[in-house]
């Protein structure tokens, strides 16, 4: 279990918490865990072994089948973050830090290039493929990128990424720059 799975988990937890009306502390005290560890595990920042994933489980009253249906085994090639459904999280003993998680993904170990590009309007080259995977974060203007035959429109604030194998080409169709944060993922040989 990894990367956007546990992410997934992580959700499903604090969401069955928030909808059977627990706090931290309630969920912490039924499962026998400390809330430091139930908010660690609710944030994707700690994997729960599986005891203690249990008796999380069934201290929300939940089968463990039901918990664990319709849950996506198979992580995506494109994932798409609109800046509206980035998840805010909080680090124990901190006041006044606002974290936003944009995006997490676990990769083997990989070169990582970040770059800055500046898309100018009406700007055109033709689709490319890369050996990498892409992570996309517009930090001001709009663009559309075309991959594998859809159409993923991004204003600043949204991020995407993508396996750079599939075709892709950004365009921007708009009166204004585009400025984004690029984070190639190069695939290993």
């Amino acid at each position: 279990m990894e990367g956007a799975f546990l992410l997934e988990v992580s959700r499903r937890i604090k969401e069955k918490r928030i909808e059977k009306k627990l706090t931290l502390q309630e969920l912490a005290d039924k499962s026998s865990v400390s809330k430091g560890l139930i908010s660690q595990i609710e944030n994707g920042r700690s994997i729960p072994s599986l005891p203690v994933m249990f008796s999380i489980i069934q201290s929300l009253e939940m089968d463990v089948g039901d918990f664990f249906k319709d849950l996506n085994l198979i992580e995506p090639t494109i994932i798409l973050q609109k800046r509206d459904d980035y998840e805010s999280f909080e680090k124990e003993n901190t006041k006044g830090f606002n974290y936003q998680r944009i995006f997490t993904k676990s990769l083997q170990a990989t070169t990582i290039d970040f770059v800055l590009l500046e898309l100018l309007p009406d700007s055109h080259r033709e689709e490319v493929y890369t050996e990498a995977f892409e992570f996309k974060y517009i930090l001001s203007g709009q663009v559309d990128y075309l991959i594998n035959g859809d159409i993923y429109s991004l204003s600043a604030g949204d991020s995407l990424f993508f396996d750079g194998r599939l075709p892709h080409v950004p365009k921007n169709k708009y009166q204004e720059s585009c400025h984004m944060l690029i984070v190639y993922f190069f695939h290993q040989k």
